[in-house]
């Protein structure tokens, strides 16, 4: 399997592509992931699970029912909640579903969740596995020369765990297998599951010979709180690289125009040494901050104004833009 080419420590402002390009094609699929690369991003994020024959597939949710036609092709799959979890699918049923923008299910009826992005039932599009998604981007790496890292995701771990899947290990050897091993290589692994961070960090990398940057997803939920202040940020510091919070973490969304000030909470995780990628960087209508005037001005307040060292983006071609004409 090939090799990653080293890099040297991370300097530049990142843009990671959220799902891809996914304000402009379906999220997770091949054709968002070179799209966004084609854009220049210089992360592209994975959201990785587990099949239920142990396959690792690139999928937002740990349910197949809001980007995919699941309950069309398989009636009576679906679990006593009435979703249809990809855990219980083998690959080869997962590859006959048609994947599609994401929709809402309201009382039973579905609606696309952003109006203005590619349209329903239109092309056909469908579920890759980790390992396609690797070798396309390390593909396109040797083919145009640029150097485009992977930030995947350990999704729902206390949920595959309970299912008896180990879905950090299978994810940390397959990374090994394509050669990601060192802090040098592109890649950031990421969790919202601090308990799973730490048994990365002291457990599943050392048995795999495996030392890559980690960071730590933040919500803006009870259950993160302990994280926001100096000691929660050192204890994170011990595990993780980084740390990915909500962006409202950092700017409030309900800030006054004119009255924009930032948390403290990326000076905190700067004084630990981790760097800070908040998400997620959206342009739809009713997506940007009413404190900014626009997607521009948001960039300018978070990268500029606030410091950030990425953003995660569904329209990772705009953020490269905003970069490259500040030449930052």
């Amino acid at each position: 399997m090939a090799l990653v080419a080293g890099s040297a420590a991370q300097a530049q402002k990142l843009v990671v592509a959220h799902r891809g390009a996914s304000g402009y094609l379906p999220e997770h699929t091949l054709e968002a992931k070179a799209m966004a690369h084609a854009m220049g991003a210089h992360y592209i994020e994975q959201d990785v699970v587990m099949t239920r024959d142990d396959q690792l597939i690139v999928l937002h949710d740990i349910t197949l029912d809001r980007t995919t036609d699941v309950a069309e092709r398989f009636m009576g799959r679906a679990r006593e909640d009435g979703k249809y979890y990809a855990i219980d699918f083998t690959l080869d049923e997962i590859r006959t579903l048609q994947v599609r923008e994401a929709v809402r299910n309201d009382n039973g009826l579905e609606s696309v969740i952003y109006k203005n992005r590619f349209p329903l039932d239109k092309s056909r599009f469908r579920i890759n596995t980790l390992a396609e998604e690797i070798e396309l981007i390390q593909g396109l790496n040797k083919s145009t020369g640029r150097d485009v890292g992977i930030y995947p995701e350990v999704k729902s771990p206390s949920f595959h765990r309970r299912e008896g899947k180990d879905l950090s290990s299978a994810l940390v050897a397959m990374l090994k297998d394509y050669g990601y091993t060192s802090r040098e290589h592109k890649v950031f692994l990421q969790t919202f599951d601090f308990n799973e961070l730490k048994i990365i960090h002291d457990e599943v990398m050392p048995a795999a010979g495996v030392d890559i940057k980690l960071v730590q997803l933040i919500s803006d939920s009870e259950d993160f709180a302990w994280m926001k202040d100096d000691s929660g940020m050192a204890t994170i510091a011990v595990y993780a690289d980084g740390i990915g919070p909500d962006k409202s973490m950092i700017i409030a969304t309900d800030t006054p125009v004119g009255r924009v000030a930032s948390s403290d909470l990326v000076d905190l995780a700067h004084s630990h040494g981790m760097e800070v990628h908040p998400y997620t960087f959206r342009l739809d209508p009713g997506q940007v901050p009413g404190y900014a005037k626009d997607f521009e001005e948001l960039l300018q307040l978070f990268y500029v104004e606030v410091g950030v060292d990425g953003v995660f983006t569904d329209f990772p071609d705009r953020a490269v833009r905003f970069l490259n004409s500040r030449g930052i």
